[in-house]
């Protein structure tokens, strides 16, 4: 398979597409960093180095360059030997701990809409395809990519900025065996936004699972459960905002179920 087809972006010119390390900019400022963030940004490059930090600009998109192949590309190669993204640094991650047998932390820090649910979806995907194991590790890796949508029905909603904005903070510790197989895991959760629960601002919503319950609960479980239009609910039409584009609640709610 030729360089081309793992990545489009191989073939733009490297100038006009910035610099991968933002450490290797010839001026170091706050202009030349937005600058370069950029032009890379404008040839769909939305990871970038700045040293041991790896900076992602959320595109609003699906963006080609999170399949297999790259998984493929990443998996053993040196952080800096391919183009900059998040699975090289969960890699190198990964082959420290390997190696050293010492703990790994990856910090995801961003404002409200800056990717950081997704940056998580992706690294535990990643460790997910690359740390093998049999039918008992592959039913831990199972749980641990299941429990995404269920925090996300109970801890994420609808805010002006993002359609699906995290509303707690979440420490997520995958416990690994000596060979690298993922055998637990362990999720704390902290600084839950209960106060959305009673009163939502314009245009956002309340948490997920209550849309998702109304639109997914069948007609017994509404009628056992006196389950009526989120209109009908104080806590739920305060926004007049009942919808997300995009988004079907019926299908979220099966698949929180």
């Amino acid at each position: 398979m030729g360089s081309k087809e793992r990545f489009h972006w191989q073939s733009h010119n490297v100038k006009q597409s910035g610099v991968d390390d933002m450490v290797l900019l010839s001026k170091i400022n706050e202009d030349a960093i937005v600058e370069n963030l950029k032009k890379r940004f404008m040839d769909d490059y939305i990871f970038t180095y700045i040293g041991p930090v790896l900076i992602s600009v959320n595109p609003f998109k699906q963006m080609p360059y999170f399949t297999d192949r790259e998984v493929e590309l990443y998996q053993g190669a040196a952080q800096y030997e391919n183009p900059p993204h998040i699975y090289a640094l969960t890699d190198n991650m990964y082959r420290d701990m390997l190696i050293d047998g010492e703990n790994q932390c990856v910090i995801i820090s961003g404002e409200s809409g800056a990717g950081k649910t997704v940056a998580a979806k992706y690294i535990m995907g990643y460790i997910s395809k690359v740390s093998g194991g049999g039918e008992k590790v592959q039913h831990v890796k199972d749980i641990i990519l299941q429990s995404n949508p269920l925090l996300e029905a109970f801890g994420n909603a609808k805010t002006v900025r993002n359609n699906n904005s995290s509303r707690f903070g979440k420490y997520f510790e995958i416990q690994f065996s000596r060979g690298g197989e993922p055998d637990g895991g362990k999720i704390s959760n902290f600084l839950l936004e209960k106060s959305r629960v009673v009163s939502q601002n314009e245009s956002e919503r309340n948490f997920h699972i209550y849309y998702q319950l109304i639109e997914g609960a069948s007609q017994d479980q509404k009628h056992n459960l006196g389950i009526m239009s989120p209109d009908y609910y104080y806590y739920l039409s305060q926004s007049e905002t009942y919808k997300v584009d995009g988004t079907d609640d019926r299908s979220e709610f099966h698949e929180t179920m």
